[in-house]
């Protein structure tokens, strides 16, 4: 028994030793992520990873042992076994989990190019920089990281999807009826700690929607501060154009200074106001 518990400890350790290690591969990441990339980081690993290594592993570890059908015909418990749960959920949300992170390195690896690529500029322009700061979310690096947005939410969605239609719904059943072959007849078959799994089953699926919810949020953040940020500085160059018009016309002659005809008179009243122009003009010598 002490044995048993000694093997189980080893594997926990081994397993959360495997797992920090992708932690500490992806903490990097948070020097490049918004506040939401932060808060989503943290739920993957408290929420997601340490309950999947410390707890749902031991729930889930009896599952295939402590299976029973009501019946002794050889192959049965099998082949009902295979069918109610087709898939794991343990090995499930470990792929999920993998598929989830991963598109996290794609940003890592982004900034790695440009600081190699800005180590290159240094060598060759004599100290003189390419990128200011080489994880500054601009450019090529606003789409990637954006586009790994996009692929965190939509794989935890995507495996979202896969449990519901696999185990049609978010349950576990207390009682399953199988009839395949080779069972004699319709056979009941149970599952050990069903609640119990059950209760571990909507904690990984709320965790997983709240993940996929905060993925949303910053990706109407950022698209929210691209926006503005473009309203911004379209605001600006209006201005600037604004300014530099009005100093030009400053620069203009004055209005009284523009001899402009009147479209609204015709040409024997131009010929008149001459006239009279000229008339005084002559008085004003005289005198």
């Amino acid at each position: 028994m002490i044995g048993a518990l000694e093997s189980i400890s080893r594997a926990s350790a081994a397993a959360v030793m495997n797992w920090s290690g992708l932690e500490s591969l992806l903490s990097g990441v948070n020097k490049y992520s918004t506040a939401f990339g932060r808060i989503w980081l943290s739920m993957v690993f408290v929420f997601r990873v340490m309950v999947f290594v410390v707890a749902a592993q031991r729930v889930w570890g009896d599952e295939s042992k402590d299976f029973v059908c009501n019946t002794r015909q050889p192959g049965c418990t099998n082949i009902c076994y295979d069918h109610i749960f087709p898939i794991s959920h343990i090995r499930l949300w470990a792929l999920q989990l993998i598929f989830v992170t991963c598109p996290s390195l794609m940003v890592m690896a982004h900034v790695k190019y440009r600081e190699g690529k800005d180590q290159k500029y240094v060598e060759l322009h004599q100290g003189s920089h390419l990128y200011a700061n080489p994880g500054k979310k601009r450019g090529g690096l606003w789409w990637t990281y954006l586009l790994s947005l996009v692929f965190k939410a939509g794989f935890d969605m995507s495996f979202l999807y896969i449990l519901y239609r696999i185990y049609h719904g978010y349950d576990l059943p207390r009682l399953s009826k199988c009839s395949l072959d080779p069972c004699p007849n319709t056979v009941d078959c149970f599952i050990s700690r069903p609640t119990e799994k059950k209760i571990f089953m909507l904690f990984m699926v709320v965790s997983s929607a709240l993940c996929i919810f905060m993925c949303i949020c910053e990706m109407v953040y950022l698209i929210g501060k691209r926006i503005a940020k473009f309203f911004r500085v379209r605001q600006d160059n209006q201005r600037l154009l604004f300014a530099e018009q009005h100093e030009l016309t400053n620069m203009a002659p004055p209005r009284s200074q523009c001899h402009r005809r009147d479209p609204t008179l015709s040409d024997s009243q131009l010929s008149l106001n001459k006239r009279e122009k000229i008339r005084e003009g002559g008085m004003t010598t005289t005198l």
